[in-house]
């Protein structure tokens, strides 16, 4: 323990920008943990699940190339434990959500993980980091994001496991599309993301970005989205990323053809990641230097990029 004010304090007084630093994941898989987390859900758990039989269940995942998640009901624990489970593929144009359930933890090293198992789900599933044991800021800012949402939402609404960003307390993944959010609990109505989820829509001031693009395509769609106000979750899709000469050149779709975001990388002053961190260190951030190409806009005219 330190004597410094919490990470996600520090970096809201900071105003850190959150753009483009989604955590990598094209396929996910969420398995329910319902019980007391240990600093690792799967590993140091063992009043939940036999610390061998999570090793054995991350390493299949991880083997097949998934990010793994646990997941369970906010609220009071159940008496008898559930063992259900999403399968997702969160890449643009495939995404979609498969959902079973196992009768005891020992069935999940058998799913299926190529999204050939249980049924197809046509429901978002919203997954709040509220890893207390992983980091103070997720316990507070994350359970009170959690409640708020599945008070609206108290089907599509989990808690979860450490998701990456702690300094962005509260933080939330929503599925299948895999649009990471921060500060969720800053949100005067935080249920308000998932209606715009609900209607196609997101919401930038809160995204960090989507977790199967890479986080320059992630920063770059934010600096369109921020220029133009396009909300839509199926636009911007990248067409192409140049590395050269310091720069990144990301070309995202538009409505009326390519729009071209050249961006630079920055190295922030040292700065805690997270409540634990023992060091400070330094953080990239992109910074945009040129948009240019048309595009539709409710913020200008002409909807024309110089």
């Amino acid at each position: 323990m330190t004597d410094r004010h919490p990470c996600s304090d520090q970096s809201l007084a900071r105003n850190d920008p959150m753009y483009g630093t989604a955590s990598a994941g094209s396929s996910w898989l969420l398995l329910e943990l319902s019980g007391p987390w240990g600093p690792s859900a799967f590993l140091t758990s063992p009043s939940v699940l036999d610390p061998d039989l999570g090793r054995a269940i991350v390493r299949r995942a991880e083997s097949a190339g998934m990010r793994i998640v646990a997941i369970r009901r906010p609220g009071r624990r159940p008496a008898t434990p559930r063992w259900r489970w999403f399968v997702v593929d969160a890449r643009p144009g495939h995404e979609s959500v498969r959902r079973g359930e196992v009768s005891d933890p020992t069935g999940y090293l058998d799913l299926a993980l190529d999204g050939s198992a249980g049924e197809i789900s046509g429901d978002p599933v919203v997954a709040v980091c509220a890893h207390g044991k992983h980091d103070q800021c997720c316990a507070v800012r994350g359970r009170a994001a959690t409640a708020a949402i599945a008070e609206a939402y108290p089907e599509w609404t989990w808690e979860c496991s450490h998701l990456g960003g702690d300094r962005f307390a509260a933080t939330m993944l929503v599925f299948p599309h895999g649009l990471s959010y921060g500060r969720v609990d800053t949100a005067p109505d935080p249920a308000m993301v998932i209606r715009r989820h609900s209607e196609g829509r997101l919401v930038d001031s809160l995204l960090r970005g989507r977790t199967s693009l890479p986080h320059a395509v992630q920063a770059a769609q934010h600096f369109v989205r921020d220029r133009t106000g396009d909300d839509r979750i199926d636009a911007l899709d990248p067409l192409d990323v140049r590395h050269d000469d310091h720069r990144i050149t990301v070309t995202l779709t538009g409505p009326h053809g390519p729009i071209e975001v050249v961006l630079a990388e920055q190295l922030t002053d040292p700065l805690y990641s997270n409540c634990s961190a023992r060091a400070a260190g330094r953080v990239r951030q992109f910074v945009l230097v040129s948009i240019a190409g048309s595009a539709s806009s409710d913020r200008s005219d002409s909807g024309e990029f110089a």
